[in-house]
């Protein structure tokens, strides 16, 4: 099987990349390794839906691939959800994606730019529609997204995207990553785990070791199976 794993940073990675032969470096950005009977590539984006749409366009161009895979942390929107835990992103959503009107948003569907369900969207969701013959993967909990370019650190903001999309995490590559997907029609899933919660910034609150930690023992675990 032929596996891309695509990180926004190798940190997020950098546990799992340790089990992984290293075979040769393809581009500055992309690493092809051998772990048990896969031939895996891994492509580290940079931060931003800007970065990751285009990196992973130009790599699906070039290379086929069985599955994607999205590997990375992400802040939380529930508070009752522990740091740590890893996540199924099985919806998500380009939630800046529109304009002002005085103190209302307007979506793309507001502004009549284009249909609610116009593909690769459904009702502008990114559903992650995928098959995998995965016991772990299935077992994963399944939550909404958000993806964005400016993390959330005002309650004010944060209350009004709760409104609008009552998502459970947030990222600034998933959308781009299951958008450039879709249109390939490749299999993928977008796995990960809470560093921290969306609220006032407040690094002293976060445990991204313990992200990582989890995010990796994840991802061989579900190499291994």
């Amino acid at each position: 099987m032929y596996i891309l794993i695509v990180s926004a940073t190798s940190l997020e990675i950098e546990p799992m990349l340790k089990n992984f032969e290293l075979i040769e470096k393809k581009e500055s950005n992309l690493t092809f390794y051998k772990y048990r009977d896969f031939d895996i590539d891994v492509l580290i984006t940079g931060i931003g839906m800007v970065a990751t749409a285009y990196y992973l366009g130009k790599t699906l161009q070039t290379y086929q691939y069985d599955i994607a895979i999205n590997a990375g942390i992400a802040g939380c929107f529930d508070k009752n959800i522990a740091l740590g835990e890893v996540f199924n992103i099985t919806s998500d959503s380009f939630s800046e994606l529109g304009a002002e009107n005085g103190e209302y948003f307007l979506s793309l569907v507001d502004l009549k730019l284009i249909e609610e369900d116009s593909f690769p969207f459904s009702n502008l969701e990114l559903m992650n529609d995928s098959v995998l013959k995965s016991e772990i993967v299935n077992q994963l909990i399944k939550v909404k997204g958000i993806t964005v370019n400016t993390i959330h650190g005002n309650e004010e903001n944060i209350e009004k995207i709760r409104k609008r999309f009552n998502p459970i995490t947030e990222s600034m590559e998933g959308a781009a990553f299951m958008y450039a997907c879709k249109l390939q029609n490749i299999k993928y899933i977008q796995i990960r785990s809470v560093s921290n919660y969306v609220e006032k910034r407040n690094k002293e609150s976060w445990n991204i070791p313990l992200a990582i930690k989890n995010l990796n023992h994840k991802l061989i675990e579900i190499l291994d199976e």
